[in-house]
């Protein structure tokens, strides 16, 4: 960790300083909305989230109705992750070397432009399985280079104190998007198909952009350096720092158990649950749900479980959903199972991420976010890639057990090997 007096640490204590003049800060869940910025932003990233989600909806139904391989299914969730993975820690160093407002900007004209023209292509029925990845590992590189640059611009919206509640409220705008959007999304592809979906993704894009061509931050110190040397930094900085590899670790085993239920769900409702598009969505509907339910209890049971316990509760969740799944023959009988996973989802990954954070001094806070992603969406992508196989060579019901006993094996043997962070241990501001 650095001396309290070295320019890294310093930039840490006085980064996110806001305008004097602005709201004092509180301590609701709901107190970053009085800074106006981070409204804007929060609204405006709703839509393009629920964008988002639908068209990652239609691309994995449309997957389904392409190829009967649950492993190019599973793979659609893969390419969306992958590139989180492969070039998320150059996206990290991006975000501390540039202005990350104009990096975010970047990376949602590049997505509205992506998601357009998968809506064409689609429109004119040039699409295949391997057009479908390409495009979706495309719209993961969008995601990949705008992601640490947003979550490490929430400084530069509130005040540092202020950052574990406006966290949990990215967290609750994601988690809305993943209940309204999949509902929306069933009623889209069941009356107008992928390609209305593709093209409402495309559209949603554009509230975004407008308010980051409105927002003008105050200019932050940067020092620039060379991409590799800059990623270099952050990579000495999370590997030298105890509670933070530790974290990390944590992160990938937990992405990697995580990816069974999001990679196997569509192909879980249309061969096991011979379900429709629409239930496709409620089953996703309802997993946001639950997400939004939890998320503003994550920090009080933060509090009282503290890190390793939340963790705990959020994986024992995810065993009832994926051992109730193996078995269910029914979509209704599978409902329960989406909402209890919407909710262990939210306390696990919220938790991380603010872990993270907190642990992360600002002027490599873009890389530090970034190397976690990479870590644990890379988990994902693996999971993802593993788990579709899997289920393949031996059947879902087989392969969802199987993601339950690799979830209870690995927690129980990580807590002795890799044991997260005491309250406070690591911490570079409270």
């Amino acid at each position: 960790m650095p001396d309290a007096k070295s320019p890294l640490a310093k930039s840490s204590l006085t980064s996110g300083a806001l305008d004097p003049g602005g709201p004092a800060p509180g301590t609701g869940t709901f107190s970053p909305f009085r800074y106006p910025v981070f409204r804007a932003i929060w609204i405006a990233n709703l839509f393009s989230n629920i964008g988002g989600t639908i068209q990652s909806i239609a691309a994995a139904w449309m997957m389904t109705e392409l190829t009967t391989s649950h492993q190019l299914v599973a793979l659609v969730q893969s390419s969306a992750t992958v590139p989180i993975m492969l070039f998320g820690v150059f996206a990290g160093a991006i975000a501390d070397n540039y202005d990350r407002r104009q990096v975010m900007l970047a990376a949602q004209i590049g997505m509205l432009i992506v998601s357009s023209a998968l809506a064409a292509m689609t429109y004119a029925g040039w699409i295949n399985p391997v057009l479908l990845l390409a495009f979706t590992l495309t719209m993961g590189i969008g995601t990949a280079l705008n992601s640490p640059a947003w979550q490490a611009s929430v400084r530069q919206q509130v005040d540092t104190r202020q950052l574990p509640q406006a966290i949990a409220l990215n967290s609750i705008s994601f988690n809305i998007a993943r209940s309204v959007g999949p509902a929306l999304g069933g009623v889209l592809l069941s009356i107008w198909g992928p390609p209305f979906a593709f093209l409402i993704n495309a559209v949603s894009y554009i509230g975004l952009i407008g308010v980051l061509l409105w927002w003008k931050p105050e200019a932050r110190a940067i020092d620039r350096r060379p991409i590799l040397p800059a990623v270099g930094v952050g990579i000495r900085f999370c590997a030298g720092s105890q509670p933070l590899r530790r974290i990390l670790v944590r992160g990938l085993s937990l992405g990697f158990s995580l990816a069974a239920y999001q990679a196997l769900l569509p192909t879980i409702v249309s061969d096991q649950l011979h379900g429709d598009e629409f239930q496709f969505g409620l089953m996703l509907g309802l997993f946001g749900i639950g997400s939004i339910v939890t998320a503003p209890f994550v920090g009080p049971l933060r509090r009282k479980l503290k890190l390793e316990g939340i963790l705990l509760l959020g994986s024992i969740m995810f065993v009832f959903v994926l051992s109730l799944l193996a078995e269910v023959q029914v979509v209704w009988f599978a409902l329960p199972a989406a909402f209890v996973g919407g909710a262990g989802w939210v306390m696990i990954l919220t938790s991380i991420n603010t872990a993270v954070q907190l642990r992360s001094p600002d002027a490599i806070l873009g890389r530090c976010l970034s190397i976690y992603q990479a870590v644990t969406f890379g988990g994902m992508a693996l999971g993802s890639w593993a788990w579709g196989a899997l289920a393949d060579l031996r059947g879902l019901p087989f392969t969802l057990h199987a993601g339950s006993v690799f979830l209870i094996v690995s927690f129980l043997l990580l807590r002795f090997v890799a044991p997260l962070p005491r309250p406070g241990e690591g911490v570079i501001r409270d």
